[in-house]
Order: C-alpha cells, then structure tokens, then sequence
C-alpha cells in the first residue's frame, strides 16, 4: 500500500511538473512573507529552542568553524563521486537540487528564527552537512535510463516507489535523532540541533517535490522535438532499474529504524509532557529558564536523578543512533556479499568465468540442489544458497520459482529435451524461450524451427541471440578460437535490430582519434575520425592548426538534394520519347510531384532530369531531406511516383527503382557534374610565415605540386572527381565516426584541391575545395548507436534546429576537415616527409621480429 501511493505521488510530481515547481515555489514564497511567524518563540519547540544569544564563546566558533570544514569537504567528496557518473544532466540536476533545497531551508530558518538570527554562518553548514544527494541522484539516474518522456514519467513513479518509502523513514528517524540535542540543555547544542531538524526537513520536502518535478521537466525539454528521441540517455545506466530492486534496503535495518524511531517518539513524547506540566511555573527570563521545575532544578539534573528508564531509554537510542550513522553502510554491503559467487578465489578469475560464458537471459538459471540447501545459478556464474523448498532462479531483474528439477541452463550437460517438447515450451507463452537451454535453441534453428536470422527476436534478448549464432558459427570455422577476440557482450543489439545489421555475431572496436581544433565560419569544431591508419589524424591535425593560426576558414552549401534514378521500359523507343516530354511538362512534372510529396514530411521533389537509351527511359528524382541521408525517403517517394506514372501512361514497365543514373555509392560523371546530396565549397588563407613554420614548405612549391599531382596526375589517369591528395582518407574516417554509410564515400570523397599564390609578396597561399557530392545524414541508420551519437554530439550537429540543417552543417565540417588534410598532406609531400613520418607512426612492429628472421633466411 505505501510502495503504491508513493508511486502514485511520483507519477503524478513527473506528469505535472510546471504545477508542482510553481507550486513548491508559491509555498516557499508564503513562508517568506508569513512575518508573523518570526516573532513566535514557539516556532522551533522542540524543546524551546533559544534565540541566539550576543555573546559568541572561544568553543562556539570553534565549532562553528569546525562544522564548516567538514561541510565543505563533505559537499566535495559527494560531487567527486558524482562526477565519476560522467553525466552532465546527473550533475546538473544535482547542483540544481542543492541551491533549491538551501534557498527553501535558509529562508525557513531566517523567517522561523527571526531578525536576532543575523546571517546563515550558523545555519549552512549543518545544512550541508546532513543533504544526502546520493538518493537524488539515483533517482535522476532512473530517469536517465529512459527511452522516451513516457519512460521518464514511469521510471520517476517507480523510483519515487523504491526510494520513498526508505527515504521517509530516514526523514523521520535523522529528525528524532537529531532532536535528542534539544533536550540537553546547552543553549549552542539546542540551537545546532534546531538547524540540522530543519534542514532534514527542507531536503526532504524538495526531493518528494520539486526535484523529481525538475528532472521530468529538464529531460523534456532536453530532448530531440522534431524526432521524439532522448539525448540524454546513458548505456552504463541502462539497468539501473534492476540494480536499485536488487539492492533494496535490509528489511532487519528497517525494522531497527522503525524501532528506533518508535523510541525516540516516545522519549520526545515524554519530554513534552513533563515540560507542560511544569510550566505554569517557569518565569520568562530566559530559555535556560524554561528548563527549570518549580524546586529549581535543572532539567538534565532531574532527569539522571528522578527518571532513570528515561536515561536508559535515551541511552538506548542513541546507541541506536550510532549503529545507524556508522554501521549501516557496512551492514549493506555485508548483505550484498552474500550475493557474491562462493566458488570464486578472485576477481579476475571471476570476470574471467563471466566472459567464457555466452551471455543468456539470466531468468534461464537452473536451480541444482544439493544437501540441504539449493544452489542457483545466475547469468554471471554467480551462486547463492537458499532454503530447501524454495527453489529459485535469480536474475538481474527478476526470481523465477521452478517447479521440477529440469536444467534450463544454457551450460548444463543434461541431455535436451526432445524437439516436440522444446517447441511446446517455445510456442507457450508462460514459458517461452527463456525456458529452452542454448543446446536446445541450436537444434531448434538447425531443424529450421527457429530461422537463423530471427534468433535476437525470438530469444527475446538479443544479446543471446547473437551469442548462440557464434557459437553455431563456430563450430563450422576452421579455427575453434577463430571469434574469440571478436567482442559481442555489452552492447544494446534493440538499436542494430532491423535498422543497421542482420545475423550479428559482434561488434568492430574501431580506434578513434580527435583533429582540431578546426576553426570553421568563426566556430571551432573538434572531429573525430575513425581510422586505422597511422598518421592521418596527425597530419589533419596539423591541418587545422595551420588554419586556426591562419583565421579559420570559410564554407557555403551550394546545393542540397539527394536523387533516386529509377529505370522504365517501353514498347518503342518513340514511345520512350513522347514520355520524357510528357514528363518535362509542367503537368506531368506536377502529377509526379504530388504524389511524391505525399510520401514524406521532408521530401519535396524539385526536379526531374529524364534521359532516353533505346525504349528504356531513365528518371532522375532531386529533392530534399531534412537531416536524413534520404535514400529510404527517395525510395519510397520514387515508388509513389512511378504508379502515377503507369496510371497515364499504362504501357511503362518498371525494371528497376534504381537504374544506376542516381548514381549511388560508384563513380559517376552525373553526380560531379550536377551534384548529389550536399555540394560544399570552403576556402582559406594562409599566410606565408604560417605556410614557412608550421607546414614545413613553401607557398610555390604548395602551388607546383598541386598542378602537377591533383589536377594533370588525375588527369592522365582519367579520374572523375579524384582532383585532390586524399579527400577519401578523412571522408571515410568521419563517416565510420559518425555512423554514416561507408560506402558512400566512393561519390562523397569526389573533390577539386585549388592552390594559388596570393598576398602582396605571393608568398600567402590560397586554397580552396570544392565537394559536389557530400552523401550523409544526422538521423537515421548509424546515427542512431550510442557511440555514433556520441560523435555527432562532439560536432554539435543533434541540435534540435531546422530540418536539415545538421545535415548541411556536417557536410560543412567535412569539407572543412578534407581541406585541413589536403593542406598537411600536401605539405608534406613537398617537403619529402611521408615516407618518414609514415615509417614512425604507421609501421606495425608487432611481426618485426618474425620478419627479420624471414629476410636473414632469405639473404642466407
């Protein structure tokens, strides 16, 4: 029932943010302006707190000064630990929850202590002292773990579900805790003790309120609008969820607080009666006053001399309360050991059984018992012992009781089942796959009850999937070991899964470095290029020195249309002529282009280049894409297209939706001519000293050599928009970087490098290259993988900004980077130092020693 309301008061504070920050702030406000309420002396009456009084003793400020210390290094130590989280957003969520909760408690104490409380020296540190932002935090990491705003509405409740209830009762019993201090009867210790009740209340106010109310809010604004997805989610926390309920608190050290809290109650309950009933005869002279009975004894004195099971009483609680400070973190994680495997010498060897183990649905465990107890199995090899009769499997997420003996293990030796019974389980939907142990799964898609390419869909976890298609896999190579260095654990196969690439057996681990900064239109740009080849991103890295020293360069968009060319046959050739003219016409144009559009937010066809071989007639859509490569986008509207097509004119025959005149992913004349997807020019000069010191060469020779190499060289090979050094080289590295085709950089990388002489001397260089055809997008395919976002965000091109112009400015920062690379290459080969540099930095020395062996044989 109490885990249910405070999910309820969660979904409810995440729904309905803007509501709950307005009104936590109009509270906040009233609390302000409630004047009356500084002048109560009732208003901290825990035991009658007393006002601060003039005179500071040597002992107060060192106290004072000592809290403060150890607010300072508490408050940094907790942001140290945070920062290790590597968010931004838990970071910022937290300092927001700090200043808010410190503004809500400062003007709680000024406006309940009123004017004689000067400043907030007293207040703050205690404070700092007793916020706890660990909880804020994991309730900002379960809001992180979300896919969408919808998650992040459900994540907020059921963490609200998890965390309120253990942080209520944490509330609760700091307050009584701290409330002992009132009844001491030291004026300074009352007071302390008045501010660290006042600010467990005031956290506990912002975190149940406005905190969860500010993540909801900050994480929907955050997002990407135009396409619903979230920029803030984070992989390292994608099981935050099941760590949180596998990690509830002890339920014995929640019975302790509860019965310590209980105590406390009845300690406090019974220090305001006795002080109620003796108060007709306190005088009003001061608050050490007010602890004097009618014989004018102290309190304290009273108390060790009349009330003995009070002493016992407080004492027991406070022994309580040092347990609870000091040995409840231990408790926890002496608990969580329990968890930990009991046939395990180390961590290595641990970690090493995890990896050996193909990677499963951990819900597929199967319980062994043994004498007296059961031993159950997990997905990490990780063992526990529970009672007899309750026969469990544990996973990460969830326990699943069992109710035979049968090994559902998918490293279990047993026999497996027969294939009626294993497609029985599988097509049952209380049982399902998880049911069925690897071995059995094989057989399943060796008899092709289970097809090969579907196993992540079927399995239900895809991680499975791909590591039982190794394993299958494995067993035809011509090496046993030939994948084990081919990684496939760890990553989230849900966004490779009809987008990006079938049958999976693993990832590519790509080494990626960084060339900038690139000082583009007034903006510096940090790249990174995905390479295995040494010395590429040095030299562009020299490259964007060059023009950063030099002011940067310059760039424009000329074009911007992605193209699909289809191909259609006629009866005749004369009928393939009297279609392209229909099609040249403003009617048929228009016809086209209406069904096009249809098709598509973003696309909207702009031209139509028609061309005739024969009877067959080849049609050349152009149009936009927003930030999208656009090919899919192009497909589909093509497709519209052609059916209204062979609605006017029913003899057109359809061979092909695309007849090779795009032209996509090959060389072609068409697309250096007219351009495909984004034409980009930039330019930039550089000043001679800069040409001299820097690139190690001259403004002439840069000059020379770029006639002789880039425009005649290709020119006598016969090249189609091969006019430059090595545009491929850094086209291809950002692509692989940022989750673009690869292939495309056969047409992507078509460029012209000009160089001339300039400057009053000639001794400036100028340069400038031109890229008619830069095929990418920021959405879509590859972008969507968290290391390929990862990139994107690097360049600054996931902004939530007008459609297509991510695209354009990526396509900006690849021009910009080609002509970084063309400038350093270029410079190098006119100084004679490739060979060198390549001998340095991109020579492997890891077969050296087989290869001088080979060559003294050979000489021998």
């Amino acid at each position: 029932m109490l885990v249910q309301l405070f999910r309820f008061h969660g979904l409810l504070v995440a729904s309905h943010p803007w509501e709950v920050i307005v009104g936590t702030l109009a509270v906040t406000i009233c609390l302000m302006s409630m004047n009356t309420l500084a002048t109560s002396n009732q208003m901290c009456s825990w035991n009658n707190c007393p006002k601060v009084e003039e005179e500071v003793l040597t002992s107060d400020v060192i106290i004072l000064t000592v809290t403060r210390c150890m607010a300072i290094i508490y408050i940094y130590f907790q942001f140290k630990n945070l920062l290790q989280l590597g968010s931004k957003y838990i970071l910022g969520i937290a300092g927001l929850f700090t200043v808010f909760s410190s503004f809500v408690f400062s003007s709680v104490v000024i406006h309940f202590f009123g004017k004689e409380l000067t400043g907030l020296n007293e207040a703050l540190p205690f404070f700092l002292l007793l916020i706890d932002l660990s909880k804020a935090c994991t309730l900002a990491k379960f809001a992180l773990s979300s896919n969408s705003q919808e998650e992040v509405r459900e994540n907020i409740s059921q963490g609200m579900a998890i965390l309120g209830p253990t942080f209520t009762l944490d509330a609760l019993v700091e307050c009584l805790v701290i409330g002992v201090g009132t009844m001491s009867g030291v004026p300074q210790l009352e007071i302390m003790c008045c501010f660290g009740c006042m600010s467990v209340l005031a956290n506990y106010f912002v975190f149940m309120t406005f905190f969860p109310a500010c993540v909801s809010l900050v994480l929907e604004l955050s997002r990407e609008s135009r396409e619903g997805r979230p920029i803030w989610q984070l992989s390292h926390l994608a099981h935050v969820l099941a760590e949180e309920e596998d990690n509830k608190p002890n339920p014995v050290t929640q019975r302790v607080k509860i019965i310590m809290s209980l105590g406390l109650a009845l300690v406090h309950a019974h220090t305001r009666l006795t002080a109620e009933s003796s108060g007709g005869n306190h005088t009003a002279e001061g608050p050490m006053a007010k602890r004097m009975d009618s014989t004018g004894t102290m309190w304290p004195v009273k108390l060790s001399s009349l009330e003995l099971e009070h002493v016992i009483t407080l004492s027991l609680a406070l022994l309580l309360a040092v347990k609870y400070v000091l040995f409840e973190q231990a408790e926890a994680e002496s608990s969580l050991s329990l968890r930990s495997p009991i046939n395990v010498s180390s961590v290595k060897q641990k970690s090493r059984a995890a990896e050996d183990c193909c990677r499963r649905d951990v819900s597929a465990a199967k319980p062994q018992r043994t004498a007296g107890s059961v031993l159950t199995t997990g997905a990490a090899s990780d063992h526990k012992l529970v009672p007899e009769g309750e026969t469990t499997i544990t996973a990460a997420t969830e326990t699943l009781t069992v109710e035979n003996d049968t090994c559902f293990s998918p490293s279990c030796k047993s026999e497996p089942r027969s294939m009626e019974e294993c497609l029985a389980i599988l097509s049952d939907p209380q049982r399902g796959p998880r049911m069925l142990s690897d071995a059995e799964v094989m057989i399943l898609v060796t008899s092709s009850k289970i097809l090969n390419y579907k196993l992540e869909a079927v399995l239900e976890t895809p991680e499975r999937g791909v590591g039982i298609r190794r394993e299958m896999l494995s067993a035809k190579l011509p090496g046993t070991s030939a994948l084990a260095c081919l990684p496939y654990k760890g990553y989230d196969y849900s966004k490779v899964m009809g987008t990006c690439c079938e049958n999976v057996i693993g990832y590519m681990p790509v080494p990626v470095g960084v060339a900038g900064p690139l000082l583009l239109d007034n903006k510096q740009f940090y790249v990174p290029l995905a390479t295995t080849e040494g010395c590429l991103v040095a030299s562009t890295n020299r490259g964007c020195r060059a023009l950063s020293l030099s002011g940067g360069c310059s760039s424009r968009i000329l074009a911007d249309r992605m193209t699909r060319g289809p191909v259609v046959r006629l009866p005749s050739a004369c009928r393939a002529a009297e279609v392209k003219l229909w099609l040249e016409t403003s009617e048929g144009f228009s016809l086209l282009k209406d069904a096009f559009d249809e098709t598509s937010r973003f696309a909207r066809l702009e031209k139509l280049l028609v061309c005739v071989a024969g009877r067959n007639l080849f049609i050349r859509f152009q149009s936009q894409t927003g930030d999208a490569m656009g090919m899919n986008m192009l497909s589909k509207g093509t497709e519209k297209a052609l059916q209204q097509l062979q609605q006017q004119h029913p003899d057109v025959e359809v061979l092909s939706l695309s007849g090779n005149f795009c032209t996509d992913k090959k060389s072609a004349a068409v697309n250096w001519i007219l351009g495909r997807g984004k034409s980009a020019v930039c330019e930039a000069t550089i000043p001679g000293r800069v040409v001299r010191e820097v690139l190690k060469s001259s403004t002439a020779a840069l000059v020379d050599l770029n006639i002789s190499k880039n425009l005649v060289g290709s020119a006598m090979a016969g090249s189609v928009g091969g006019f430059n050094a090595h545009a491929a080289n850094v086209v291809a590295a950002i692509y692989i970087a940022c989750g673009q085709d690869p292939a495309q950089t056969v047409g992507s990388s078509s460029c012209i490098t000009q160089m001339e002489a300039t400057g009053p001397n000639r001794e400036d260089l100028y340069i400038s290259v031109t890229m008619p055809s830069i095929e990418l997008g920021t959405v879509g395919g590859g972008t969507n993988l968290p290391p390929q976002q990862a990139c994107l965000q690097m360049l600054g091109v996931t902004m939530p900004n007008q459609p297509g112009e991510n695209a354009r400015q990526l396509a900006r920062v690849v021009c910009a980077t080609v002509l970084a690379g063309e400038l350093s290459l270029m410079a190098a080969l006119a100084a004679g130092h490739l060979v060198k540099s390549h001998m340095t930095h991109n020579r492997s020395k890891t077969n050296l020693p087989e290869m001088a062996v080979s060559d003294s044989q050979a000489t021998a």
